[in-house]
């Protein structure tokens, strides 16, 4: 069979478009709203003569804009990269344009051939002929118009100035704006989705509602569940910290068969509440809240009060539900029915959930997912703007490919943030079917070298598929280098999470270093609030609110700490010292952490000055934003010394002056 082999290169080949999240591009990458990011392409052509490329954004309102691509490192692989940033919400599209460059040609070939006196007078007529036609191309009585008329009459062979030409670099820009481009070549247009900035750089803050208020009542002698009116004070103090979003466990009525006791145990006494993730009752369902925690009418008051501190609130979607929950009356057919004869509960053995029915998405699809949207467009009526979705890496991707696209339709402005602790290539299928941003494997990376790597992977190989979001702890996780209880060990994991991931978040008691295990092989919480009430004292001392509002009044400050794709590590010479960069135009920041929760670490610190932006080897002025340290580093490097009491710097980084000057 014959093959039209000339039909999978254009006129000028390009290829390796970045970026594309499938082979077909059939789901958008991800940008949000004022963004800064790179669109990449290796571009090529046949012999010598120079190329070019631009990228050429299409909007959502069908509006265009266009930046020029240049070569980037290793040079020689014909890389080409654009930093684009997005002005507006909404999908866009972009495609790569090659084209010849025959301004770069013939200053490549002017620079030598005057050099060695070949070709003068040819080189002296092209170079008038390529002015002149950019002149025409010029707005009329245009200054741009007259500075290439202006050249085309000095390419003369007896002109002085002609080498000034070749390399005057306003002239290069205006010849680059008007000289007409030939043989451009486009690439298909690619789908990139630019979403509200709280999609990537927010600050989360997760707790149960159930506890604030809980108390033991003086009559009954047993525990009463707090409501969300007791949260008020709790809220307040969130806000204050500088968190973003707070997140509440599920709050609907939760089941009594197969009910979890206090450390998950299988005999519960009265007054235990059951896990809020155990769904449904006499009471009502996923659109019902638990009548403990003050119905419906408390949740509303609730959000209201959240959005007047600023806050949003993300509630917890669970697809799963215990065995009291009415759709196990009304459609038994959404479950899994074993050849006993009894409904399969949730298992990730060893571990049970018998307080859990999963549900079948195999049985009534059509079904199960108008249930979906009801329940969501439910929530959204009543003042919920982000989903945590417990999870989905349990549910079928191509069902969350579906009910995303349906919201995003609908509800464009709703975060889905998934649950998924497991493999790489799930988590990344959830990013690219809709979700907006993601747990990680942050609560697992300790050493410099982990650390450095991970960063690495999110910031530079996924970054336009998955959001990270670094969570210190989670109900479920009880981190084991924090184990030791030392006050610097979670001051270190804190800080990294904030100053590394734009997104980060902590569970309620972090700050007040809870960290006692129920197994010293597991991860879990000795009395986790998973399965008890936990009121807890916020004033008492010390706790890690300081160190917690400083660091989201930095994230806020500083541009640089809410983006990713910057990301650089930066080398050590101690084991122990982490370091990295990152930069947004103007602002830069450089982090230095000790990772020794225990002991002091001295580290020289060696900073590639180009990965911000300034000239190789230039002096470094910085500034540390936690304790007013300034300090000049000669060639970018330093010493620093961290302790326990002090584990962190956070820069800000300026060059010299005379770097600054050439800057300007």
């Amino acid at each position: 069979m014959w093959f039209d082999y000339s039909m999978t290169y254009g006129r000028i080949p390009v290829r390796d478009v970045q970026p594309v999240v499938d082979t077909e591009g059939g789901y958008p990458a991800k940008a949000v709203l004022g963004e800064s990011a790179p669109i990449r392409a290796t571009v090529f052509r046949e012999g010598h003569d120079a190329v070019a490329a631009q990228v050429v954004l299409t909007r959502p309102d069908g509006s265009t804009l266009a930046a020029d691509m240049g070569q980037i490192e290793p040079w020689g692989l014909d890389i080409w990269q654009a930093w684009v940033r997005f002005d507006a919400v909404g999908d866009w599209t972009f495609r790569v344009e090659a084209y010849d460059d025959r301004w770069g040609t013939w200053r490549h070939n002017a620079r030598i051939k005057l050099a060695a006196g070949q070709d003068v007078e040819l080189i002296c007529l092209e170079g008038a002929a390529l002015f002149d036609e950019a002149a025409h191309a010029a707005p009329a009585r245009s200054k741009q118009r007259k500075a290439l008329h202006s050249a085309a009459k000095a390419c003369v062979p007896t002109s002085t100035t002609l080498l000034d030409l070749v390399d005057d670099p306003a002239l290069d820009g205006v010849v680059r704006a008007w000289c007409p481009r030939r043989l451009v070549t486009p690439t298909r247009e690619y789908p990139i989705r630019v979403d509200r900035k709280l999609a990537q750089f927010a600050a989360w803050y997760e707790f149960f509602p159930r506890s604030p208020g809980a108390h033991v009542d003086a009559k009954t002698k047993r525990w009463v569940s707090g409501t969300f009116d007791d949260c008020r004070p709790l809220l307040e103090r969130i806000a204050g910290l500088g968190f973003d979003v707070v997140y509440v466990p599920p709050i609907h009525p939760v089941g009594v068969g197969f009910r979890k006791g206090r450390n998950n145990t299988l005999t519960p006494v009265v007054d235990d509440p059951g896990s809020p993730w155990a769904i449904g009752s006499g009471d009502g369902g996923h659109d019902a809240v638990n009548p403990e925690l003050g119905g419906l009418p408390g949740f509303k008051r609730f959000v209201k009060r959240a959005k007047s501190l600023g806050l949003e609130v993300a509630l917890d979607f669970a697809l799963q539900a215990s065995p009291d929950h009415p759709w196990l009356r009304d459609h038994p057919e959404w479950f899994t029915t074993r050849l006993d004869g009894s409904i399969a509960y949730a298992e990730n053995p060893p571990k049970k959930y018998q307080d859990i029915y999963p549900i079948n998405f195999d049985n009534d699809p059509d079904g199960i997912r108008a249930e979906c949207v009801r329940l969501l467009e439910y929530w959204i009526d009543q003042g919920v703007t982000v989903f945590r979705v417990d999870n989905p890496h349990t549910k079928p991707i191509d069902f969350w490919a579906w009910l995303l696209a349906v919201m995003h339709e609908r509800h464009p402005d709703v975060l889905f943030f998934a649950e998924a602790f497991t493999r790489p290539a799930m988590m990344q299928s959830l990013a690219a079917v809709g979700f907006h941003m993601s747990y990680t494997y942050f609560t697992w990376r300790t050493t410099r070298w982990e650390l450095g790597a991970y960063l690495d992977e999110l910031a530079h190989e996924t970054d336009w598929v998955m959001r990270p979001n670094f969570f210190v702890n989670t109900p479920d996780i009880n981190p084991l280098q924090v184990r030791s209880g030392l006050p610097a060990a979670f001051a270190i994991r804190i800080i990294l999470a904030a100053t590394m991931s734009p997104a980060w978040g902590m569970y309620s008691g972090f700050e007040l270093f809870e960290h006692e295990p129920l197994r010293a092989d597991g991860e879990e919480y000795l009395n986790s609030e998973k399965y008890e009430y936990r009121p807890r004292d916020f004033a008492a001392q010390p706790n890690l609110d300081l160190l917690i509002g400083t660091l989201n009044r930095l994230r806020r400050a500083h541009p640089a700490l809410q983006c990713l794709r910057t990301a650089r590590v930066q080398d050590t010479s101690d084991e122990q010292t982490f370091a990295f960069s990152k930069v947004d135009e103007d602002d830069r920041v450089l982090v230095v952490i000790n990772l020794d929760a225990q002991n002091s670490r001295s580290s020289e610190v060696y900073v590639d000055a180009t990965a911000l932006g300034l000239p190789s080897g230039a002096d470094l002025l910085l500034h540390d934003e936690l304790t007013g340290l300034e300090v000049t580093w000669p060639g970018g490097q330093g010493t620093v010394i961290l302790y326990p009491a002090q584990p962190a710097h956070i820069f800000t980084v300026r060059a010299n002056v005379e770097e600054s000057e050439y800057d300007a």
